[in-house]
């Protein structure tokens, strides 16, 4: 057993760099990865998940308290191992090398490909077992979520006990921890002849909701646009609501929809749509309707998004045709192409719609009356066949389509897609419960994932994209229908064959326990777990419990009988519960209690506190935290030290894709900080300040110089330092200074910050001095982007580019942050932002940007002023005495004043007094560059060698800041290369 006082791995070393590569590569698996099983919102990959994992159970060879007993048995687990690298036999003797070995052996086991690998399995389970003795060790997640921590306790040989308060997560860990490696590989040949039968009948009883094509070809999905009407006096025209007109915007074959007017005198006018190959891009018209607005492309009046808004709210958010009397479409969704495939014939074909696809869309309204029709008068009145609970309210994290008249969960579907839907619960509730309906209703929801009203078709790629590409429910003006002939993923049960693949690849795994519990009333007794590890909410980034909803209304239907959907606070909720979830979220009350911050940090501090009291004596911890926000970190670790522990490790592992839709030219982070921690001793001592903010810098430059050595940038160094300074202040009961006085954790993380930010500008620029040599402005935009570079993690996205390129694409509108993170590095700097907004950054909802470079040259030169400035420069290139902005005596960091019309440039020597900072000089002289005006630049370049050299300091750290492929990059290289 592992002594108490023994420090394990995760406390003293583990491979950053190695086991991010295979993170971030993870997210690209789908061949058998449980990921493809269901869809949970921020799953943990399970390579940082397993190798943090056997960092946290095994011990530290390193450390004189590691029993010798465990360092034998590595050595000859670690010898004895198939395939093992021959230099292993080399270093393993000495302690430092047998730490070296697991530490590498941990790298290799993150590998996906490994995670199968028998002899990769056998070693590592025979290494927890030579550290924990004969009972396996039990790890403990209460947030347990997709399940990536637990099935990975189970992968290494542990017990495991995952529980959530949610119960579509509750149904995913049932059938991944407990269901799958009971039954057998023969669980997969059984479901998939389950899923054949059922799929067959389903076709045969919608058949004439789907009808083949006269000649022969298969329909795989129908494209479809919202529609309005325009309210411009004397026109009336149907306008279908189109983002874009592309159907296949790809290099060969492109093909897309063009508009022409038609309609006759006695009525508005009328837009028909017809399909045709472009030539070149600028042929495709563009889109109707941005930002809920929409154009009329019959007499060019934009409606405004509040009538937008109101006109399909009448129609329920408009997915739906409404058809006259006679049965003829007048009005609602339109049908924009028709995609088919025909035999014999490769690639994907269009077709325009015809009388035939509305009348099987007029058949599947009818069936769906008959079926609320049948309900109404069944005596019984049970669940409403058709989802008919509510949408969360208006304001929301992550919902938009409240205000487009969707208040319903049915109403986020088609009424064909909803009665294809039926069938297929109706099939899966009749079958006995077990394996097969769980497994299958996950396969339903993984359908209505993919076919709903809110799917985009997307024609880069040429294919349907699901619902949830993010954690939220956007509103989608034109959108995708797929069919049962349809191989895409939401088709029906395409899903099959990968779920197979899952339970293949989890045969290795033992069984689990699950339940459905609150993590801040965890039903563990005390001092039952040796680790507890979890991923907890995220503040108020995720909106989990209302997402989840849009499955468990299916799930409930499909599986009536299961104990899950129950809410154990209120009987009569017939959603998921909301009343004790973990998140920050003002629209929602707990007893009253708004779900504000203050409520956050109570229940992450109760939860932390029912974490520790079941820890045992010699047990350690794992929180793994990515939020994007100080204010996220902040309440996090107040719950944590509220609840008793001390950090005594942190490690930032890469776990994001940077070209998901976030991340692109955003400080949205790449790493999840998996912090280690203790349980504090209950009589630990009272805390020095003066003691701590003397530990605290040397800790933090020290850290971060190691951060950079992994590869760790940016943002993601920014908050991967929390950890370690947490380190020095958690240890302790309570902090204060020599008067008495208490420090909170809020006021120590500013020091952070200070000491972070401090250390970044001496990094960047090389020097000691660091902040000290550059003004307020230069430090801002030094911060700025030092901050938004991205953690470089070498892989592809699915456009086959380079995701670091994805990450440092930027647009006209500048470079963001989070507002919130530019004050937390501004404050401690002496950085006013009010005083450069408009200048050199902007901010609108909660996004700061740093403005390009193009967009100062009417404040640094005036309108008038440009030309004249330049031609005074490249007309006196002998004088040293004439420069661009003359350089004032007064203290660094004063503001610059805005000129205009030309006087900045002058000989006049009453004009010397003018404070132009060293930021307005490079810029002025990129603008130069970029003008090509290079005789000029020569002459201010010459200028500013004769004077100090913070011109070029900063000119050269801005040049290694600046991103890849930006605009600004460009110049100030080529700026420099001018440089006499």
């Amino acid at each position: 057993m592992i002594p108490k006082e023994c420090k394990r791995l995760a406390e003293v070393g583990f491979p950053i760099a190695g086991v991010s590569q295979h993170a971030a590569q993870e997210k690209y698996v789908r061949q058998g990865h449980p990921s493809t099983l269901h869809l949970w919102w921020a799953r943990r990959p399970l390579a940082s998940s397993r190798g943090l994992l056997l960092a946290l159970l095994l011990p530290d060879p390193c450390d004189q308290r590691c029993p010798d007993s465990f360092k034998k048995k590595a050595r000859q687990i670690l010898l004895a191992m198939h395939g093992r690298p021959q230099r292993w036999t080399v270093v393993i003797e000495p302690d430092e090398g047998l730490q070296r070995i697991i530490l590498e052996f941990i790298t290799d086991f993150a590998n996906w490909d490994r995670a199968t690998d028998r002899a990769y399995l056998d070693v590592s389970r025979a290494l927890v077992k030579a550290a924990h003795g004969g009972d396996p060790p039990l790890v403990v997640d209460p947030f347990a979520g997709g399940g990536s921590i637990p099935l990975e306790a189970l992968r290494l040989g542990c017990d495991t006990f995952a529980s959530d308060l949610n119960p579509v997560a509750c149904l995913i860990l049932k059938v991944m921890l407990e269901e799958i490696p009971r039954p057998g590989l023969e669980l997969a040949e059984e479901l998939r002849e389950t899923s054949s039968e059922i799929k067959q009948q389903v076709e045969k009883e919608l058949a004439e909701l789907y009808p083949e094509e006269p000649n022969g070809a298969m329909p795989i999905a129908y494209l479809w646009a919202r529609t309005v009407r325009c309210e411009a006096p004397g026109c009336g025209a149907e306008i279908p609501l189109l983002r874009s007109f592309w159907l296949r915007q790809k290099s060969k074959r492109k093909r897309a929809l063009r508009y022409r007017i038609g309609g006759d005198q006695q009525g508005p006018p009328r837009v028909e749509l017809d399909i045709f190959e472009p030539e070149v891009d600028r042929e495709v018209p563009i889109g109707t309707v941005k930002r809920a607005i929409a154009t009329c492309v019959c007499c060019g009046t934009a409606l405004p998004p509040e009538r937008v808004r109101a006109q399909l709210a009448d129609q329920r958010g408009g997915a739906d045709v409404v058809f006259d009397e006679q049965g003829r479409r007048a009005g609602g969704a339109r049908i924009t192409a028709v995609v088919i495939r025909r035999d014999g014939q490769p690639g994907r074909h269009y077709r325009l719609p015809t009388d035939a696809d509305y009348q099987a869309v007029r058949k599947a309204q009818e069936r769906e009356r008959r079926i609320l029709e049948e309900w109404k008068h069944d005596g019984e009145q049970g669940l409403c066949p058709v989802p008919d609970e509510p949408l969360p309210p208006i304001g929301t994290l992550g919902f938009r389509v409240q205000r487009y008249g969707m208040s319903r969960w049915g109403d986020l579907f088609t009424a064909r897609q909803k009665v294809a839907l039926l069938q297929f619960v109706n099939k899966i509730a009749i079958l006995s419960p077990g394996i097969k309906s769980t497994m299958l209703s996950l396969l339903m929801g993984k359908m209505a994932d993919g076919n709903n009203s809110l799917t985009c078709w997307v024609a880069k790629k040429e294919r349907s994209e699901h619902l949830f590409a993010r954690q939220a429910i956007p509103m989608v003006w034109d959108f995708c229908e797929l069919t049962p002939q349809s191989n895409s993923n939401g088709a029906f049960l395409t899903g099959i064959d990968a779920a197979c693949r899952v339970i293949t690849a989890l045969q290795v795994c033992q069984r689990g326990q699950t339940q459905s519990a609150d993590a801040t009333n965890h039903p563990l007794p005390d001092q039952s777990t040796d680790v507890w590890f979890t991923d907890p909410p995220y503040y108020d980034a995720i909106p989990y419990s209302d997402l989840s909803d849009f499955f468990l209304v299916w799930f409930k239907r499909a599986l009536p009988y299961s104990s899950l959907w129950r809410d154990p606070d209120d009987p009569d909720n017939p959603l998921s519960p909301k009343t004790r979830e973990v998140v920050q979220d003002k629209t929602k009350t707990c007893n009253g209690r708004v779900k504000d911050r203050d409520f956050f940090e109570d229940a992450m501090g109760k939860a932390f506190a029912q974490g520790r009291r079941i820890l045992k004596e010699d047990g350690i911890g794992s929180v793994v935290f990515a939020h994007k926000t100080t204010e996220g970190w902040e309440a996090l670790l107040s719950g944590m030290i509220r609840g008793g522990w001390t950090v005594t490790g942190s490690w930032p592992l890469v776990t994001e894709m940077k070209s998901r839709l976030r991340a692109i030219d955003s400080a949205a982070l790449a790493s999840s900080v998996h912090l280690v921690c203790r349980p504090r001793n209950e009589n630990a001592p009272v805390g020095d300040w003066a003691d701590v903010l003397r530990e605290l810098s040397p800790r933090v430059v020290d850290w971060m110089k190691q951060l950079q050595g992994e590869g760790i940038q940016g943002s993601d160094q920014v908050f991967a330092c929390i950890g370690p300074a947490l380190e020095i202040f958690s240890r302790y009961r309570v902090v204060e200074t020599t008067e008495g006085n208490e420090i909170g954790l809020s006021e120590y993380l500013k020091k952070v910050w200070e000491v972070v930010s401090r250390t970044a500008l001496k990094q960047v620029l090389g020097k000691e001095e660091g902040a000290d040599m550059l003004e307020e402005d230069a430090r801002l935009t030094a911060l700025f982007l030092w901050t938004l570079k991205s953690t470089k993690i070498s892989q592809e996205n699915d456009n086959g580019e380079d995701e670091n390129e994805a990450a440092t694409r930027v647009t006209a509108t500048g470079f963001s942050l989070p507002f919130d993170v530019v004050r937390r590095f501004a404050q401690p700097m002496g950085i006013n932002l009010d005083t450069w907004t408009g200048k050199i950054i902007d901010s609108e909802k909660a996004v700061v940007r740093l403005l390009p470079v193009e967009k100062r040259a009417k404040e640094l030169f005036g309108e008038e002023g440009a030309e004249a400035a330049v031609n005074l420069i490249e007309g006196d290139a002998a004088s040293s005495q004439i420069t661009l902005f003359p350089k004032s005596d007064t203290a660094l960091g004063a503001r610059s004043r805005h000129f205009g019309k030309g006087r900045y440039i002058s000989n006049d020597a009453s004009l010397q007094t003018i404070n132009a900072t060293t930021l307005d000089r490079l810029h002025a002289a990129m603008l130069l560059q970029a003008w090509g005006r290079t005789q000029a630049l020569r002459n201010l370049l010459k200028a500013e060698q004769d004077g100090d050299h913070n011109f070029f300091d900063l000119a050269n750290a801005l040049a290694t800041l600046y991103p890849t492929y930006s605009e600004e990059k460009r110049l100030i290289e080529a700026m420099l290369l001018a440089t006499p």
